[in-house]
Parts: C-alpha cells; sequence; structure tokens
C-alpha cells in the first residue's frame, strides 16, 4: 500500500466516522493498548505518531473527531501487513533503515538545538551583534523627481545656483514627496533601490546630488542629516537569536561528528551514477 493510498484512507475515515466518548483515565499511558490483531498490540504510542504524520489541516481537528479514524488506519495496516502476501522485501527493509536513520538524527538534531537556546546564549548573542555591535547609519534625505536626465541636469544647476530645494521639489518633482518639499524622512540601508541608496551614502550632509537614474526615473537628491542606528530591543530579536543559535550549534555539531568519525565514500567519478536511476535494483 503507498504512502498516498494510506493518507487518503486515514482521511476519508477521520471525516466519515463519528467520533467516539473518550473515557478520562489518568493511567492512559503510551503503553496503553487500544487495539490487538490477532494477538499484536495497538497502543497509544501508535496512534501519537500516526496523528504526527497526517496532513496539517488534519492535525488542528480534536482528538475525538480524529481517534476512529487513525484506529482503524492502523488496524487495517496490521491486518495488511500480516498477510501472507505482506513481505520484508529489500525496498521495505531499505526503507525501515532510511526512517530509522533519519528519526535518529532528528533526535539528536532536536536536543542540540534544544540545549543551544539559553538566557544566557541570547543575552551573550545580543551583546555581541547587537548591543555592542555598530548599527550603520540612518539617513534622512530630500528628492526631486523627474522623467529625464535633462530635466535632473538643469534642477541640479537651479539649486547650485540657490534655487531652494524643498520650493523646487513642490514645483517640478513628479513624485508623491514632492508636496512635502521631497521630504523622505528617516530610512536605513536596504529601504530604497539600490542606485538611490549608493548615492546617499556617497553625499555629504547638505549636499545635492548629480542626477541619479533608477527604475522610477531621474533623481536629484539631498542629504539632509544622519544619525547612528539605535538597537533593537532584545524582546523583538529573541527569536531570530534563537534560530541562528539553534543552526549554529547543530551545524559545529555535525562537523564534529563527522570530523571525529572513520568514513569512507565512493565519489561520483569512481562510479556509474545513473544507478541512481535504477529503482529495479530494489526489487527482489
Amino acid at each position: 500500500m503507498t504512502n498516498r493510498f494510506m493518507k487518503a484512507t486515514v482521511t476519508a475515515l477521520c471525516l466519515g466516522l463519528a467520533a467516539p466518548a473518550l473515557a478520562q483515565d489518568e493511567t492512559v499511558g503510551p503503553d496503553t493498548v487500544v487495539a490487538t490483531v490477532n494477538g499484536t498490540e495497538i497502543t497509544v504510542a501508535h496512534m501519537l505518531m500516526a496523528r504526527a504524520s497526517l496532513p496539517e489541516q488534519y492535525q488542528q481537528l480534536p482528538a475525538d473527531n480524529l481517534w476512529d479514524g487513525i484506529l482503524n488506519q492502523l488496524v487495517q495496516q496490521e491486518v495488511l501487513s500480516q498477510d501472507d502476501a505482506a513481505e520484508e522485501t529489500l525496498r521495505v527493509r531499505t526503507a525501515l533503515d532510511n526512517e530509522r536513520r533519519s528519526l535518529m538524527a532528528g533526535e539528536v538534531i532536536a536536543q542540540v538545538a534544544q540545549d543551544a537556546v539559553t538566557d544566557e546564549a541570547i543575552a551573550a548573542a545580543y551583546e555581541a551583534d547587537y548591543a555592542d555591535a555598530e548599527q550603520g547609519l540612518e539617513f534622512n534625505a530630500s528628492h526631486i523627481l523627474v522623467e529625464s536626465e535633462e530635466e535632473a541636469q538643469a534642477i541640479v544647476q537651479e539649486l547650485a545656483d540657490g534655487a531652494d530645494f524643498a520650493e523646487t521639489a513642490r514645483e517640478k518633482s513628479t513624485g508623491p514627496s514632492g508636496a512635502n518639499g521631497g521630504a523622505l524622512n528617516w530610512f536605513s540601508a536596504g529601504m530604497m533601490v539600490q542606485p538611490f541608496q549608493d548615492a546617499v551614502e556617497a553625499l555629504e550632509v547638505g549636499q545635492v546630488s548629480d542626477p541619479v537614474k533608477t527604475q522610477f526615473g531621474w533623481h536629484v537628491i539631498k542629504l539632509n542629516e544622519t544619525r547612528p542606528m539605535e538597537a533593537p530591543a532584545l524582546e523583538s530579536v529573541r527569536g531570530e537569536i534563537a534560530t541562528q543559535l539553534q543552526q549554529e550549534a547543530v551545524t559545529s555539531y555535525i562537523e564534529t561528528l563527522v570530523d571525529d568519525a572513520e568514513i569512507t565514500r565512493t565519489g561520483a567519478a569512481e562510479i556509474d551514477t545513473s544507478v541512481l536511476g535504477n529503482m529495479g535494483l530494489l526489487e527482489e
């Protein structure tokens, strides 16, 4: 029976069967037997793992809506697995090997990731990456947006001759900031398109740029002010820090294990790699 067929079966059962009334038994545990099939026990632990493999939309359903469907799936699978036609073929044995390897590796990764996130580690990472680190600058700039380079160059000359930047922006800018004298207020790196950002970063406070081309048109930019960026609050980046700590810990742990292990490999240059397309090798 394919995985797709099994998932379709349990989905149909989950939707179509009436929910039982569950006994509230405080002694129920992972080894509690919920069914037997020709003497083979099906336990609560088996039910839990079956539920964990359901599609996401069914994970959210109440347990009493899922019980009969999951139990019937497991009973059907056990009956089929006991059938004379059921064989532990090379395909099955290999799949079980891979599944066990994957699950065991996942357990280690989960533990390493969990151990990596402590209040002390988060605080230290925050200090290093945010509180004590240079956060860069924020920029306060204004611009005048026009359609052609010639128009922009003429505006640069007008400003050099003493024209007021804000008044010129209100009169000639085609951008939405024109009504506000071209003011863009504060922004940091990454918030503007790259040619605009590069031009701003090259200016001194009070300086006006040469014409700058972006996909929006031609800009004449004036840098009004800069200020150091403030570090974000710890709580606003706690999740990001935790993820980074986990990734670094898992990567380091795996690299250490691999370095310490005695490993031999057969490289792609040493074997006919087309073998990966020959699923018939799994047929006995």
